[in-house]
């Protein structure tokens, strides 16, 4: 919690809600994995409700966290995954940097920035 009171663009958070009630959340911080801090910045903490899964939350959330990373300047973004989540990301436009890393199981992804967003 004291990283994200920090000045600067990083750490961010962001909230999604369904009216006034908590849908979920996402966070852009500069490290997710202490052996990596040349990886930066990640993609962190998505969570959604149970009753907002499925319903493209969780990919909104992540879209919007991305822009807000690229927007910073980043040209590279980060997550780490457990194998049961990979796809997930892999179907939002991420790709396995490091499989099995730094645990078997768990994976460091990456997304590049577009042409087009780095403009």
């Amino acid at each position: 919690m004291r990283q994200s009171l920090e000045a600067g663009p990083i750490p961010t958070t962001f909230v999604a809600h369904v009216g006034e009630r908590f849908a979920g959340t996402v966070s852009v911080i500069a490290c997710d994995e202490e052996q990596r801090p040349h990886y930066t910045p990640w993609i962190a903490a998505l969570w959604v409700e149970p009753e907002d899964r499925r319903r493209g939350a969780g990919a909104a959330l992540v879209e919007r966290a991305a822009e807000f990373a690229f927007g910073t300047g980043a040209t590279r973004i980060h997550l780490l995954s457990r194998e049961r989540r990979r796809a997930y990301y892999e179907s939002l436009g991420w790709t396995v940097l490091e499989a099995d890393a730094p645990e078997p199981g768990l994976h460091v992804l990456i997304r590049n920035v577009r042409a087009e967003t780095s403009r």
